[in-house]
This record gives C-alpha cells, structure tokens and sequence, in this order.
C-alpha cells in the first residue's frame, strides 16, 4: 500500500542557491520557506523538520545541476521527482516569473498530480552517457577544425577537384599546398594541428567507449540494435545511453512522441491543423537516428558487413531487421519519388525507424534481462 504523503516540497535549484517552498495536503496555497546554499545538508537539514521523510515528496526542475541532489534526497529516504520544465503547465495570463513563484507553483503542481517524472538514469548508466556526448562533442570540434582549414584554403583560392572531403587522396592534396609566405605556411600548419589534434581526441573516445560498453548491462541491446541498417555500435550505445530502458515505453508511438518525431498538431472541432515535428525531447537520440535514416535511400540489400554483425543474433530478431530495411527503403524511395524535400524524407523514415529500434531492443531486453534493473 502506497504511504500517504503529507508534505509537498517544490524546489527551484540554481548553481549557487536553492529556493524553498512547501504546502501540506488539501487546498492551502504553498508557502515560500527561504533560500539556501548549494549544500544539500542544508536542504536536509530544513526536510527534517518536516518530519519523515516517507511522508515527504519532493520536486524541482531539471537542470545543468544534474542529478546529484536527487541522488542524495532518495539515499536519504525522500521522494524526491525531477520535472521536465517544458512539461509543467503555465496558466495563460501569468506574467511574472521568479524564484519564489517557481517553487510555489511546483508544490502545489505536486500536490494536484499535475507533474510527469522524468525518467533518472543510474550513476553506471549516467557515465555511458557522458562518455558518449563527450564524444559527440569531439566530432563537432573536429567539423568545426576541418572547416576553418577548408576556409582557409578557400581564401586561397585552392580548391579540391576531388568530390569527397577527408579521404586519403584529399589529406594528400593538402600536404602538397605551397604558399609564397611564411605566414601563409605557418597558418597552414597549425590549422592542420588542430585538424590531427581533433581526430586523436575522437579516435580516443571511440575506443574508450566501445572498451567499457563491453561490460555495460545493455550490450546485448547494443548487439541486436547493430542488425538494423545505418546502427552500428557508436550510434546504438549513443541511443541507448539517450533513450535508457526501453520497457519503460508501452508502444512505439510513446518512443516516437518521446524523441519529438511525431507531427504537433493544432485541432479544434472540425478544424484539423498538423504543422512540423514537436522536436520535443532527447534530441540526441533524435539526430542519431535521422542521421541513421539517410542509409535508407539506398535499395534494400544485405551487405557483408550487415550479415556479419547479424551472425550471432536470435533469428527473431534478424527477421525483424530485414523486415525493417525493407519497410524503410521502400519508403524512402516512395517519399522520395513524390518530390518530398529530402531532408523530411529522412525525417519521417527516421520515425519509422524509432518504432523498429523500439521493437528491437525490447525483444532483446525480454532475450537477456538487464542487471539490476535498468
């Protein structure tokens, strides 16, 4: 039986304060407590007169704190909830915004069942997905790198005659540029540093991220997800270290709702409005598969590498990755021949693949249940 709850906490935390507010059960508006430091001893210290910590929910938004203080309200026996901010509800004439409103409104929100939980990955999983986003960022330092070098050049008026940026034959074109002044080459050379710099730093975060995966509770998930075209083991740790336990979504929509892939809308009466996707959610796991997506644009096919890292999987679920790319191309090039933009055909091929990624993992959470849960 679930413990009644008596006290309804709302919390508004910054780096270096952390605004109180607090109302019992019924229907007396929330009372602005103070403000406190960073130290979640404090916090507790304020909780404990409250009085048990059972009796005792909670709430405060999710934000660049992370989720320490959750962490440490939970070992302390309190439940403690973080609240995505675009999901709490806004009353239309409301104009004022401040600390002391905000965790007023949160525990009254609290105590109306009005505020959806978002889903707080463990500490193991947490790592994952820090590692991953290191890397992501890695690549977005090296784009950026490569950039400035391709302007440079530009600047110059060299320009590649090969069609592809990058490649062996490219890097070559570049080390055999000659300027007439030392200024000129010393630019060169460092921009080309950095370019080297920004590839070891990814090549060091793959290989560290593909080590410690191999003892991750969801490497079996990471192997089934590899069996779909467009998902090899970068981008599947990068989904599931975004998206987390899958079980925790009942059907596919969910997960595509979730990711921001589905159309918003704007409905009323007879009237029926669909404009462009919510882009709601993780949006990293959004990007991923997207970018995923573009493999479709190809003719359904089974390629060497694709049936080697299917080898070893359940048939079940190599079925479901052929029935897959066969669904997903098909689609694309029917989009496609339509004179859909591109970039939104690989959009609503990446919705599909959402609902096949869903479908994947869960067989396989179901094939080798996780440790410890999620």
């Amino acid at each position: 039986m679930e413990e009644r709850t008596e006290f309804f906490v709302g919390l508004d935390v910054h780096k270096d304060s952390i605004s109180v507010a607090a109302c019992e059960a019924g229907r007396t508006p929330a009372r602005f407590v103070g403000v406190l430091g960073p130290d979640v001893r404090q916090l507790a210290k304020l909780l404990a007169q409250a009085g048990d910590p059972s009796h005792i929910r909670v709430v405060y938004e999710a934000g660049p704190t992370g989720f320490g203080l959750y962490r440490e309200l939970c070992r302390r026996g309190y439940r403690c909830e973080i609240v995505a901010p675009s999901l709490i509800p806004q009353r239309a004439g409301d104009r004022i915004k401040n600390d002391r409103r905000d965790c007023c409104r949160l525990a009254e929100l609290s105590r109306a069942s009005e505020l959806k939980a978002i889903w707080v990955p463990d500490e193991a999983h947490e790592s994952i997905r820090d590692l991953c986003r290191a890397r992501e960022d890695a690549v977005q330092a090296r784009l950026r790198a490569r950039q400035q070098l391709k302007s440079f050049m530009l600047r110059h008026d060299r320009r590649y005659p090969g069609k592809t940026s990058w490649t062996k034959t490219h890097e070559r074109w570049i080390a055999d540029q000659r300027f007439d002044h030392a200024g000129e080459t010393l630019a060169m050379a460092e921009y080309l540093l950095a370019v080297e710099a920004a590839q070891q730093r990814v090549d060091r975060l793959t290989t560290a991220l593909l080590q410690i995966v191999q003892s991750w509770c969801f490497a079996p998930v990471v192997a089934a997800l590899r069996s779909l075209r467009g998902v090899d083991s970068v981008t599947a740790i990068g989904l599931i270290a975004e998206i987390g336990d899958f079980e925790r979504f009942e059907t596919a929509r969910d997960l595509m709702g979730y990711l921001g892939l589905v159309p918003s809308e704007h409905s009323s009466g007879n009237s029926v409005r669909r404009g462009s996707i919510t882009k709601t959610g993780n949006g990293h796991a959004r990007r991923l598969l997207v970018e995923a997506a573009w493999n479709y644009r190809f003719a359904a096919r089974m390629s060497t590498t694709l049936r080697n890292r299917s080898a070893e999987l359940p048939a079940a679920i190599r079925d479901h990755a052929w029935k897959a790319q066969m669904r997903l191309s098909s689609r694309f090039a029917q989009l496609s021949s339509r004179g859909v933009q591109i970039n939104k055909v690989c959009v609503a091929v990446a919705r599909e693949l959402a609902g096949f990624v869903w479908a994947i993992a869960r067989q396989a959470q179901a094939a080798a249940p996780l440790r410890n849960g999620a």
